[in-house]
């Protein structure tokens, strides 16, 4: 990126993603009704809005995605902001007494989910850099009344965690967010314990994305500028360390993608995939 610094983006995303959070909790407090939750897709500024549960028949955004509508009504109304790109739980194969953390882990859904198939046992971390978001995901944690689940503030790329100490990572729609995934990556690769692993949803790259959408703040906000190249993604966890590599685009997401920014054609170069990898 010529004109954009990791600092510049870092701060808007910080900022929209505060937003998100804060616009969220006012129309809550308003008591507004079906239609009016602050965002109803991965990383859109203005896409349609979910229908809460028991607003009609119509799945939710996260149903979309590849949730349950029980895992959706499981969880307190505010823990699920409709920002994913795909369900990294259905991945993570979590397993009793396993420490999880969530990397971008915002109101909190994904970690929920972690803590009911936990069952009382193990830990979930939650890492956030936007501190509104934090005080939902710690809100909605304790409405739900889990005592195994803790967020954190902290940026990705330098995780508040301890080396070795975590079993599995899950993140939804995150990592192409970072102007540093090399470094999302390396650090993921010291916290996770040996045979530890990543369970992973989020947009990538399956050509070049052009040089002038790079360049623009709203368009990685949207979660489509910043998205890497598949292959280059595979360098990075190589380089990290991991093995094992699996990463299985999502064709079926193009319709999806295509309404989360103005700008005309990004699902032709990016696309919502798993991606799976393994610490030895």
């Amino acid at each position: 990126m010529k004109n954009l610094d990791a600092f510049q983006i870092r701060d808007y995303v910080r900022e929209r993603y505060g937003a998100i959070a804060e616009q969220d909790d006012a129309s809550a407090r308003s008591g507004s009704g079906c239609g009016d939750s602050a965002s109803g897709g991965c990383c859109s500024a203005s896409a349609p809005a979910k229908p809460s549960a028991g607003c009609g028949a119509e799945a939710t955004y996260s149903e979309t995605l590849g949730y349950s509508a029980a895992e959706v009504a499981s969880v307190p109304a505010g823990a699920d902001l409709g920002l994913g790109c795909g369900n990294p739980i259905a991945l993570a194969s979590i397993k009793s007494g396993e420490t999880v953390l969530d990397l971008g882990s915002g109101a909190g859904f994904d970690c929920l989910l972690a803590a009911r198939q936990l069952n009382g046992t193990g830990r979930v971390i939650g890492v956030d850099m936007t501190p509104p978001m934090i005080s939902k995901g710690r809100r909605n944690a304790a409405q739900a009344g889990f005592t195994n689940v803790e967020f954190r503030l902290g940026e990705i790329e330098h995780l508040p965690v301890a080396d070795a100490t975590v079993d599995l990572i899950i993140s939804n729609c995150v990592i192409n967010l970072s102007p540093e995934k090399d470094q999302v990556f390396r650090d993921a690769f010291r916290v996770l314990k040996p045979g530890g692993r990543l369970a992973i949803s989020d947009v990538v790259a399956t050509k070049p994305v052009p040089p002038a959408l790079r360049e623009k703040l709203q368009a990685i906000g949207a979660c489509v500028a910043g998205a890497a190249l598949i292959s280059d993604l595979k360098a990075m966890l190589q380089d990290a360390g991991f093995g094992r590599i699996e990463i299985q685009p999502r064709n079926s997401s193009h319709q999806t993608i295509a309404q989360w920014t103005e700008d005309a054609g990004v699902a032709d170069f990016v696309v919502s995939a798993y991606l799976t990898a393994y610490k030895s």
